[in-house]
């Protein structure tokens, strides 16, 4: 950790402003750039159909309108959000070779990915909620979780989002940066913006970090309490048969939930020193462009809801095409 030093009034003014950012995360594999651009493309494309696909397949089947699918279907919103926040980027740099980024779009671009990253946190929590309400009482689920209580909890987590973006942004790039403007790492990021504040530690940084670290355990807490009182619901059902089943419907949120909250405090939590520019990169691919991807994977491949909706509607599709051909060759 670099020590701490204090900039006076007279430097701060001395300071070259810095109006526009260098992203090297990937410059120093050219040979690797059109593979990668070819895979993050992949990616992109796979994350927009399975999470636009999601939120359309639950829009349209009445049989999937009900809480949990009504949270689901914001969390694909969010991950198609987040995806479409960092990818586009990423594919511009890969293809034209051009790593510099304003300040402005550097700036914006952090707003909307803290509000997806921070929003999802929200979200995940309440729907840990969710499921410890539908399995420790289910006759009086609907009574508990009408739609106006979902609305409700909705509008908490974008308006704690929103008001977490808003504070981290004006933070963060209320900071005095040096001349150095490389940013080694793809995208804006706060570990890699930090790192070239002029300072180590000013009460902007410990605000920060501070929230950061608030937010982070705060919804881990509501997470895991949620998921003790479920465990604890599960083991008074009798039969195996009947636990298995119940937790059944927590095994999806439960994957995404480690996958998410996991790689975030590997990326976040640790201290400067155990930290590697090239392991952070790694990291950071993960969870704003894999798991974005995997998310609607994981709620289909699992769950008989959304693959008896999926049937029921590419049947639907299927009957009149078939219609028409066998009119078409009767005539």
């Amino acid at each position: 950790m670099k020590p701490i030093r204090y900039i006076e009034p007279m430097a701060r003014r001395n300071l070259t402003t810095v109006t526009e950012f260098i992203l090297v995360g990937f410059t120093d594999h050219p040979e690797l750039m059109i593979p990668l651009f070819l895979v993050f493309l992949s990616f992109y494309l796979i994350t927009l159909l399975g999470n636009v696909g999601l939120i359309i397949l639950i829009q349209v089947d009445a049989q999937l309108h009900t809480p949990m699918y009504f949270f689901l279907s914001h969390l694909a919103l969010l991950d198609a959000c987040y995806a479409s926040v960092i990818t586009p980027q990423i594919l511009a740099t890969l293809a034209t070779g051009k790593t510099v980024i304003s300040y402005g779009r550097c700036a914006a671009q952090f707003f909307f990915f803290t509000i997806c990253a921070g929003t999802e946190c929200y979200l995940l929590a309440v729907m840990a909620y969710d499921r410890f309400v539908a399995i420790s009482n289910p006759l009086r689920y609907n009574m508990a979780m009408t739609p106006g209580t979902c609305r409700g909890l909705l509008a908490g987590v974008y308006i704690c989002g929103v008001s977490g973006a808003i504070l981290r942004t004006t933070c963060t790039f209320t900071l005095f940066f040096c001349d150095d403007n490389q940013i080694n790492f793809f995208f804006c990021d706060l570990p890699p913006l930090l790192k070239l504040a002029c300072s180590s530690m000013t009460q902007s940084e410990i605000a920060i970090l501070f929230f950061a670290k608030l937010m982070f355990l705060a919804n881990v807490m509501i997470i895991l309490v949620s998921y003790i009182l479920i465990i604890r619901a599960i083991l008074r059902v009798k039969s195996p048969g009947g636990r298995a089943k119940t937790f059944s419907t927590c095994t999806s949120h439960l994957t995404t939930v480690v996958l998410f909250f996991g790689t975030l405090a590997f990326m976040y939590q640790r201290s400067n020193s155990d930290k590697s520019p090239e392991e952070d990169k790694i990291v950071s691919v993960f969870y704003t462009v894999v798991i974005p991807m995997l998310n609607p994977l994981i709620y289909s491949l699992r769950n008989k809801d959304v693959k008896a909706a999926f049937k029921k509607i590419t049947g639907k599709l299927q009957f009149p095409r078939a219609v028409a051909l066998g009119e078409g060759s009767s005539s």
